[in-house]
């Protein structure tokens, strides 16, 4: 008997991220990203950096890019932004996950950049609706393979970085982000059920800013990784 389940048309190709020391790769399902979850970025943006609840908006599979790759221009803007962030895989999930608990559904880390088309993202802020347009495209997150966590530990510090042909944009440490890993993963748990093969981007610090055909960019965390992508011309 055959139990192969069958479908009225092809299934996606599943999306996964290499595991450095590893040759088996980690699943993606969702993509969460947090937004302005360090004050110096809160502050670039024009917003009040007391400590507010975060709020998350998501991105498709197909907006990952991995290590070396090349980024397609998005279309529709002309002002698309970096964001250099920490980003945490899960490898259990779970719902109304209590902030002592969280880090116990964490597989590892990497080195995510939050693209936004910026045109977008404001004229959707200006009207009050959701980000979409700004946020979810084709490689709107590029991302580096994946720190096992039992080698970078639960990443309460760490520099962070990104460059632009070789010249700093981005520089500070994760131990600056206003929501710890532990309070975001409790509070989207609260939202959302959160799945393994889940990933969240963390919110980036200051610095954030234009990039353009052309460009290589690279992004590093210390204890995690680096990412080296380029920007089609």
């Amino acid at each position: 008997m055959n139990n192969k389940q069958s479908y009225v048309i092809e299934p996606a190709e599943p999306v996964a991220l290499p595991v450095q020391g590893e040759t088996a790769r980690f699943p993606v399902n969702n993509i969460y990203c947090v937004g302005r979850n360090y004050a110096d970025h809160v502050v670039e943006m024009g917003g009040d950096p007391n400590r507010e609840p975060p709020f998350f908006f998501m991105k498709p599979g197909y907006a990952l890019l991995q290590d070396g790759g090349t980024m397609e221009y998005p279309s529709h803007s002309d002002n698309v932004h970096h964001e250099v962030e920490l980003v945490a895989a899960l490898a259990a999930g779970g719902r109304d996950v209590s902030v002592a608990e969280a880090m116990n559904l964490v597989y590892g880390y990497a080195v995510g950049i939050d693209m936004t088309r910026r045109d977008l993202q404001g004229k959707a802020k200006n009207k009050g609706q959701p980000w979409e347009e700004g946020k979810s495209f084709r490689h709107a997150a590029p991302c580096s393979a994946i720190q096992p966590k039992e080698k970078a530990g639960d990443m309460t510090q760490g520099e962070i970085t990104l460059s632009v042909n070789g010249k700093s944009r981005q520089a500070g440490n994760v131990n600056q982000m206003i929501w710890k890993l532990p309070e975001v993963i409790s509070k989207l748990s609260s939202l959302f059920v959160l799945s393994p093969g889940d990933l969240i981007f963390t919110g980036t610090p200051a610095g954030v800013g234009p990039i353009a055909r052309g460009d290589q960019l690279s992004a590093a965390i210390a204890g995690v990784g680096d990412l080296h992508i380029a920007v089609a011309g």
